[in-house]
């Protein structure tokens, strides 16, 4: 029974995730680290590909099956065969078809050998015409968003922009990154500086240079918007800085390289112990160990005095529907009053994040959410409830700025990860 390393691992990946509700990001990073450099490029593909098409993979199985209800297993292996077929004219059909068969037997389905054989024999012999109720079904299916994601968005912004950002979502972002020790080594690679982010850079792809630069730490792979956010905080002499949500670190220590040639005080931390481990772990390779960090709950009572801190910045946990292009399985795990139980949680932290700033200091909130619930709405209510603080620009560039004076960026528009942004100053 042969099947290859990539195609064992992408099946492993995509069956956790189904499973348990695991995280692609974390699961490659995981089974990568064991794979030549070919299958390891295959495994990624097949995984974030697949995951990507999941809605329509599965609306092609059901019309050629007839079955509604398969094993998860199964399915899983016939996705797999089946996007090879459909989307990577390079794989041979014999062997994504072979290799998904012995899927099947290698999870101990055996009996399901000749169905999936049949399945994906048949997607190779038959044009393939699935049928959609109206324009928002055909949206959703084809671009593997469920139905009700994409009503939402195009009640927020529009049916245009719903398809754009539905289809953005399924393209491979570009890889950006900064340096964390001074220059940046000599690269293999068409690189592209940012135009909005001092010392960002983008590549199309990564190769393995990268790679083992990211690992040692040389480099440290943000996206574009994530940098943008903590490069427009100014840090200035004598300042308090406290980063309430921090981990894994990529905003925290951008302002930590900031503040390193000043008298400067910076705390950061986040709720679970994995989470500060991780913290610690980026401060210390990226040379800013100076940071002060604290484990707490931050929807509790922050552990540091009131009105002690001259910039907070609440980078609250968020749906992420910003990050999609990174993260696919994202829009399988989100449910539809996620977002207003997610907005309780925001305003929450916001509001005892907001204690500790002082008297003409500035609070910073962020998220990587494009959903209004999570964004306007909190700051709306906050600066309902907290008559102490006014909203002040974000110090985005202005292409970024709202007409009601916060700063966002869109996948499809700016080729960045969905960020929103919010400035208020405490006046009283």
């Amino acid at each position: 029974m042969k099947i290859s390393p990539a195609r064992t691992a992408a099946f492993e990946i995509l069956n956790k995730i189904e499973t348990k509700r695991a995280f692609s990001s974390d699961l490659l990073a995981e089974y990568e680290r064991d794979l030549s450099v070919k299958d390891r490029g295959l495994c990624h593909e097949l995984t974030l590909g697949v995951l990507r098409r999941q809605i329509y993979l599965d609306g092609v199985i059901d019309h050629l099956s007839k079955v509604k209800k398969l094993d998860v297993a199964v399915r899983i292996a016939i996705r797999i065969g089946l996007y090879q077929i459909l989307f990577l004219d390079k794989i041979p059909i014999h062997a994504a078809v072979n290799e998904s068969v012995n899927l099947v037997q290698k999870a101990k389905k055996s009996s399901a050998k000749s169905f999936v054989n049949a399945i994906l024999r048949r997607a190779t012999l038959e044009s393939i015409s699935l049928v959609f109720a109206d324009a928002t079904d055909r949206l959703s299916v084809e671009s593997s968003h469920p139905r009700w994601l994409i009503e939402k968005w195009v009640e927020e912004f529009g049916f245009d922009d719903a398809v754009k950002i539905a289809n953005t979502n399924n393209t491979v972002p570009l890889t950006a990154f900064r340096s964390t020790r001074g220059d940046l080594p000599l690269l293999n690679l068409d690189l592209k500086t940012s135009q909005f982010v001092d010392g960002c850079f983008i590549v199309e792809w990564q190769n393995e240079q990268l790679r083992s630069l990211a690992a040692s730490g040389d480099v440290y792979l943000q996206d574009e918007a994530s940098q943008m956010v903590a490069s427009s905080i100014g840090v200035s002499d004598g300042d308090r800085i406290l980063d309430v949500c921090a981990a894994p670190g990529g905003k925290t220590t951008i302002i930590a390289k900031h503040a390193s040639t000043r008298h400067v005080l910076i705390a950061a931390g986040d709720l679970r112990g994995r989470r500060i481990d991780l913290l610690k772990q980026n401060c210390e390779q990226q040379d800013v160990g100076f940071v002060n960090i604290v484990q707490y709950d931050a929807e509790k009572a922050l552990p540091f005095p009131d009105e002690y801190f001259d910039l907070v910045l609440v980078d609250a946990p968020c749906s992420g529907t910003g990050t999609i292009r990174h993260n696919p399985e994202i829009r399988y795990f989100l449910l539809p009053d996620d977002f207003d139980a997610l907005a309780v949680k925001q305003l929450k932290i916001l509001k005892n994040a907001s204690k500790l700033v002082k008297s003409g200091g500035t609070l910073v909130y962020s998220t990587c959410s494009l959903e209004l619930e999570e964004n306007e709405s909190v700051c709306e209510w906050f600066l309902g409830k907290s008559a102490d603080f006014e909203k002040i620009r974000t110090g985005l560039h202005e292409k970024f700025e709202t007409p009601d004076g916060f700063a966002r960026t869109f996948p499809h528009r700016d080729a960045m990860d969905g960020f929103f942004v919010a400035g208020f100053r405490r006046v009283g």
